[in-house]
């Protein structure tokens, strides 16, 4: 007998913008805006691609495909107010929605406005589906520091504790790319403003990235983070700083960073201490959403209720919410540990004295 994960009460700290968007909104989109879609946008998931250089360029061509399908200030809001009641159907409690909004600004006027619509857009989706929406700005790798660093004085000026503020900053796009220390000085920008770093790292390359990403970004939480288990001594080093790991086994296997689910390193991260926040990545183009990930944890992986909700509280913990609403759904996990598994009282109600 099992609890329902979609009743588990959750934080989902790793979700982009454009890759958050249902297929049917995708679909619609690109009709009204006269855009052709790759057929892999809208075929069967999850895709599979190889974890070089090629595997990326493709999944960029298909990401940037979905993007160019946003135009306008409603399309952007539609994202968000989807984003979160998907997530909230899956109970997912708070979400930090990541967005670069240089992909935007175009359409919308400009940086301010394109976030300004997408913080909105988040204190609207608060109030009507009880998911809490916060937003990490993220800048990318494939542009110069200087980008970064705009994105990072943007992020601070909107930057604050709850549902429709700036909570995060992040680096995003292939690590492989671009020159880590270079971003330094946005991420102090943005610590300055009291925002959380949250970089990408530690999936498409291994350990030394991620010793070059705690060197210069002094991560709180790194996007993925999930292949520190390579390296006993660096995970260590992780556990002992408290950075917290987006794990996404979804992306980690369409991305061909692993082979199955089954072989992404969640156990092994959370038996050396990880505080591991599972997260969905891009569903647009990876299939599965949030409960999925925890579907994974309980399937792949093993692990029990009581498991479950620790994977729970780590997420809210490692949240940017404030400390009365972490306390608040904390106990709400708990709530749900303690109830009867799924099937129990109706078991007790048929079972013959």
């Amino acid at each position: 007998m099992t609890r329902s994960l979609e009743a588990l009460p959750k934080a989902h700290l790793h979700l982009h913008f454009t890759g958050s968007m249902r297929t049917s909104t995708l679909v619609e989109l690109a009709e009204t805006h006269g855009v052709r879609l790759p057929a892999a946008l809208t075929g069967p998931h999850p895709l599979s691609l190889s974890p070089d250089a090629r595997g990326w360029f493709r999944f960029q061509r298909l990401y940037d495909a979905a993007r160019a399908c946003v135009r306008t200030a409603g399309d952007m809001r539609r994202i968000v107010l989807e984003a979160a009641a998907d997530d909230a159907a899956e109970g997912s409690r708070w979400l930090e929605l990541q967005v670069d909004p240089t992909s935007y600004a175009v359409h919308v006027g400009g940086l301010t406005p394109a976030l300004e619509i997408v913080l909105d857009a988040a204190r609207e989706a608060t109030a009507l589906t009880g998911t809490a929406v916060a937003v990490v700005v993220a800048a990318s790798r494939v542009r110069h520091p200087l980008d970064a660093r705009t994105l990072a004085r943007l992020a601070a000026r909107h930057a604050g504790q709850g549902p429709g503020t700036v909570v995060g900053f992040g680096l995003s796009n292939d690590e492989r790319r671009g020159t880590t220390s270079e971003f330094a000085g946005a991420f102090a920008i943005a610590r300055r403003a009291g925002l959380a770093s949250v970089p990408h790292s530690g999936e498409l390359l291994g350990p030394a990235h991620v010793r070059e990403t705690l060197a210069a970004l002094q991560p709180d939480r790194l996007g993925h983070g999930v292949r520190s288990a390579e390296d006993p001594d660096l995970l260590r080093r992780v556990v002992d700083a408290g950075v917290a790991l987006e794990v996404c086994p979804a992306s980690n296997v369409s991305l061909g960073v692993y082979g199955d689910l089954a072989h992404v390193p969640l156990r092994r991260l959370l038996e050396a201490g990880a505080t591991v926040a599972l997260g969905a990545d891009d569903p647009l183009l990876f299939g599965p959403r949030l409960a999925a990930q925890y579907r994974s944890a309980r399937e792949d992986h093993g692990l029990d209720d009581a498991a479950l909700a620790g994977l729970a509280k780590a997420s809210i913990s490692a949240s940017r919410a404030p400390a009365a609403t972490k306390r608040a759904l904390q106990a709400q996990v708990d709530d749900w540990l303690a109830a009867a598994p799924d099937g129990v009282e109706g078991l007790a109600r048929t079972t013959p004295a």
